[in-house]
């Protein structure tokens, strides 16, 4: 059996030997929008919980609409001019309008990388277009503390703007349970105190900061606690299918429009899965996710539920671009020159956590369920920071783990973290 992987641009096509027992996790079919912007025009004239963006926005001086980053496919370019015309056509002026790239602490995107962002020049020339910087101490504001004491500093173009937009895409989160809604305003546009806050160890290492689950999420549930102290809110979610077409679009207000998208994306996103595996194969998602290894681990911990004891994982990701930041990449040195026991410890004392060290906690959530394995681009002084086992050969590694458990029963989930298998026992 030939499948191929998602794997940076072009994919990566593993051959499974005739006597193994393959099982592919995959999406099943899902609805494709026939005509894009008519859905995307459908919505903002049908809004969940709220009045039409138009009536809404009538009388209102500024606007700011966040935008994800790069490693996110969202169809911005579907949808930012329709949302921007009816800012417009309500009296809204295009200098007070602005576009924000809600990166969190990643990196800015900028000349090319922005264009396709944003995927329409027409948005590009007509209204303001920038990245949030969550080191920039002033261009924050400060609006106090959730009850359980995480700061809440969010970017004051859009915590100050009078109509406030959070667009995104709603896909399985290895953390918050889902992305889009009120994770593209908390992380996407806080300071850095109130990120390193909320992936401090009490969040992360939560039995509910898991794939595809709110309720009695700590991290999900502080998200909502910000937004809810910001005021109105307006959120426009997306759902795309295993080829990047749109699947669902909605807009409304944030809390019940997204949990309108979470409710669509659950039946197609998640699949049962009536066993337990020893070899699973998967992807870090390809292009634009897999560019860095940080990115990488959300692959490693989504197939949690379906791993058989002592099972091996094998994830492959491109990682063109290296490890990551930086500051992770001084993570990643910490975890190897501490060890894994002595990270945690270290980990779980802070209230405050180092900027992306938490990636590399949820990787040690990975190697504590099982043997991780990694196919990738990464150079050799890259690899030895990864802190797991590095392959050349996809299929070397799998007949590898066969031949270990004795177990030729192989789950592969080409689309790696899009979509999260859960393990459903049959009724007996």
């Amino acid at each position: 059996m030939l499948v191929e992987l998602a794997y940076g641009k072009a994919g990566l096509p593993v051959h499974f030997d005739d006597e193994l027992d393959v099982t592919v996790l995959a999406k099943p079919p899902m609805p494709v929008a026939r005509d894009p912007l008519a859905a995307v025009r459908r919505a903002l004239a049908e809004p969940v919980g709220c009045a039409p963006l138009g009536e809404a926005a009538r009388g209102q001086g500024t606007a700011c609409v966040l935008v994800c980053d790069i490693t996110r496919p969202v169809p911005n370019g579907v949808f930012l001019r329709p949302l921007i015309e009816q800012l417009l056509a309500a009296g809204v002026a295009p200098a007070n309008i602005t576009v924000l790239v809600a990166t969190g602490l990643h990196r800015p995107n900028l000349g090319a990388e922005l264009e396709a962002v944003i995927g329409d020049d027409w948005v590009l020339g007509h209204v303001q277009v920038a990245n949030h910087d969550a080191g920039a101490d002033g261009a924050h504001v400060d609006l106090g503390t959730t009850p359980s004491g995480t700061p809440v500093k969010l970017d004051s173009r859009f915590a100050r703007a009078d109509v406030r937009i959070a667009t995104g895409l709603v896909e399985p989160h290895f953390m918050a349970g889902f992305s889009g809604g009120r994770k593209v305003v908390a992380p996407g546009v806080a300071h850095a105190d109130t990120i390193r806050t909320f992936h401090s160890a009490r969040f992360m290492e939560h039995p509910r900061t898991a794939p595809c689950v709110l309720e009695g999420n700590p991290l999900h549930e502080e998200q909502l606690r910000m937004v809810r102290m910001l005021g109105t809110v307006f959120a426009l979610n997306t759902v795309i299918d295993d080829e990047r077409r749109l699947s669902f679009v909605n807009f409304g207000a944030i809390e019940e429009s997204h949990r309108q998208a979470v409710a669509f994306a659950r039946d197609y996103l998640t699949i049962p899965v009536p066993r337990r595996f020893h070899t699973v194969v998967t992807s870090a998602a390809g292009f634009p996710l897999d560019q860095t290894y940080y990115q990488a681990v959300k692959g490693m911990v989504t197939p949690l539920d379906i791993l058989a004891q002592d099972a091996t994982l094998i994830v492959a990701a491109s990682c063109a671009e290296g490890l990551g930041s930086n500051a992770y990449r001084e993570a990643q040195r910490r975890l190897r020159r501490q060890g894994a026991k002595r990270f945690l410890a270290d980990v779980r004392a802070k209230t405050l956590a180092d900027v992306d060290e938490w990636e590399t906690e949820m990787q040690l959530k990975a190697q504590r369920a099982a043997r991780v394995q990694l196919l990738s681009g990464l150079n050799a002084a890259d690899r030895a920071l990864t802190g797991v086992e590095c392959v050349e050969s996809a299929e070397r590694a799998v007949r590898d783990s066969v031949a270990a458990s004795g177990d030729n029963a192989v789950a592969v989930i080409p689309e790696g973290p899009y979509v999260v298998p859960l393990h459903v026992p049959r009724a007996a």
